[in-house]
């Protein structure tokens, strides 16, 4: 297959469009079977790209990489969240924290994780995720193994602190690896699957955390051994991953000459204006003079709290049914688990229909639904109303965290401002879990109603920024395609003309 670089435009097969000459004298064409094929100028036949031969590629992706980073998150969402479990079974007591402490315990990982994320993103950028996402890896496993060594308030917080650090940029990281495989109309639904993972975490971790809590004869406090467990295990696949992982697509160990050259068409086209561009700081930290950064981030703020909420304090929120501390991690279990399935209902609609704000706003609805109707009931008499509400938590947390990182990413084909823009957006998220870890008070013990009606009401501005700037990008577009004289689909545009974004005459909004 001949290098495509100077292949300037995909044709859509659906497109009326069947023929484009470049730059340099070739053509492009669609063919009746819905191929593009590359043209030289005496006629003779270039290169065919065919759907048949993008969908065995993404397939390999489908097997070689996806369970890799699925498995590497599971992990990252286990050392994330054990600790909710862990005070289902005493570690208050253990560590004779007082008051507020096991609060600030939680919120102090947050600071370092917003603080380290963007300058850990760009060594990721430089360096290559395949590098520095193992490496984060092993960190955060050593810090999760050492927890079972702590003795006192100040031992665990200080190891939180280092967690917060090691694991900043591990989720922004992943967002950008990931377009580095996928067309932007393939990438909710891979994310999607990818951040199931952390759903069936908490599930795990709550089957794990019921057996793990059996053990009345070992030698150290059995919320301890679901430290020395995970930890262990994060470690061990962080060597595997090092060596396993390839930089980018277009150099795959596991692709064939042709199969990398197709890759790298690909990106070129329809995901990066440069693919495997090198660093610029001043040119990446230009994403910041687009306003629309600035409603991006404060949708992410809105996102936070509920997404914080669910994975900190569900076992806390699930304990008013009245169960026992073994019952209560076990009834974690379905929610979670239904929050993985919705997550992944909605995001193969999203690709499906190439429309990503309102599956946004479906994702905000489900979680104001959700703590509304557990603050305005009953709960000691309505336990199956309850529990459901519980479940609309979990539906509206995992959707709109993945689907928001899709929107934005699609719309940048600058790969140094995507990895800045995700890597204060995904930690601004994440830092949010200071306004959780605080808004879920002892005192408001078990029905936590000043908490969940905070909750609720952020969730409630992020469906009404959602749904607005959404609008806004409708119209947007309607007054491009004016200006131009025809409408143009997002799929018409190359992505390598839309370096500088909405600057750009030919740009349209993928919403």
């Amino acid at each position: 297959m001949a290098m495509l670089d100077d292949v300037k435009r995909q044709i859509s097969p659906a497109s009326d469009e069947k023929r484009l000459t470049t730059e340099d004298g070739k053509t492009v064409e669609a063919n009746e079977l819905g191929e593009n094929v590359v043209v030289a100028g005496d006629g003779t036949t270039l290169a065919v790209i065919s759907p048949a031969a993008e969908r065995a590629l993404t397939r390999k992706y489908d097997i070689r990489i996806l369970p890799i980073l699925a498995i590497m998150y599971l992990f990252n969402s286990l050392d994330k969240s054990n600790l909710g479990n862990a005070k289902t079974a005493g570690l208050e007591k253990t560590l004779r924290l007082k008051d507020h402490q096991y609060n600030l315990i939680l919120s102090v990982f947050f600071v370092p994780y917003v603080l380290t994320a963007p300058f850990l993103a760009i060594l990721g950028k430089k360096y290559g995720p395949n590098r520095v996402l193992p490496l984060m890896m092993f960190c955060f496993g050593c810090f999760t193994l050492l927890v079972t060594a702590v003795m006192n308030f100040g031992g665990l917080m200080t190891l939180r602190w280092f967690l917060g650090m090691s694991e900043s940029a591990f989720f922004p990281l992943v967002i950008y690896y990931q377009t580095t495989f996928y067309r932007r109309g393939e990438l909710a639904r891979r994310l999607a699957l990818f951040y199931a993972a952390q759903s069936i975490a908490s599930a795990f971790s709550g089957l794990l955390a019921f057996g793990v809590f059996q053990i009345h004869s070992g030698s150290i406090a059995d919320w301890r051994y679901l430290f020395v467990i995970e930890g262990s295990c994060t470690v061990l696949f962080s060597f595997f991953a090092y060596w396993y992982l390839p930089q980018s697509a277009s150099v795959a160990h596991f692709l064939s000459p042709e199969e990398k050259q197709l890759a790298y068409y690909r990106m070129q086209v329809d995901s990066s204006s440069v693919v495997n561009e090198k660093f610029d700081f001043r040119e990446s930290f230009k994403i910041f003079k687009q306003p629309t950064s600035y409603v991006i981030l404060a949708i992410e703020i809105c996102l936070g709290v509920p997404l914080q909420s669910v994975q900190l304090f569900l076992p806390q929120i699930v304990a008013r049914l009245g169960y026992d501390k073994v019952k209560t991690n076990l009834y974690t279990v379905a929610p979670n688990i239904s929050g993985a399935v919705m997550l992944l209902v909605l995001a193969f609609a999203s690709d499906w229909t190439r429309w990503r704000f309102p599956f946004v706003a479906l994702g905000f609805l489900f979680t104001f639904l959700g703590m509304i109707i557990y603050v305005a009931i009953d709960v000691e008499t309505q336990l199956h109303v309850a529990y459901f509400a519980c479940f609309m938590m979990t539906w509206g947390t995992s959707a709109p965290s993945v689907l928001l990182d899709v929107w934005y990413n699609n719309n940048i084909a600058h790969e140094g401002r995507r990895v800045v823009l995700t890597s204060f957006g995904v930690p601004l998220a994440n830092l949010m879990g200071v306004v959780s870890s605080n808004i879920f008070q002892n005192k408001d013990a078990p029905k936590y109603i000043p908490a969940l009606a905070t909750t609720a009401a952020f969730g409630a501005t992020g469906l009404a920024l959602t749904l607005l700037l959404g609008a806004w990008m409708i119209i947007d577009n309607q007054r491009r395609d004016a200006k131009a004289g025809k409408k143009i689909e997002v799929r018409d545009i190359p992505t390598e003309k839309l370096r500088d974004g909405p600057g750009v005459p030919e740009f349209r909004w993928f919403f």
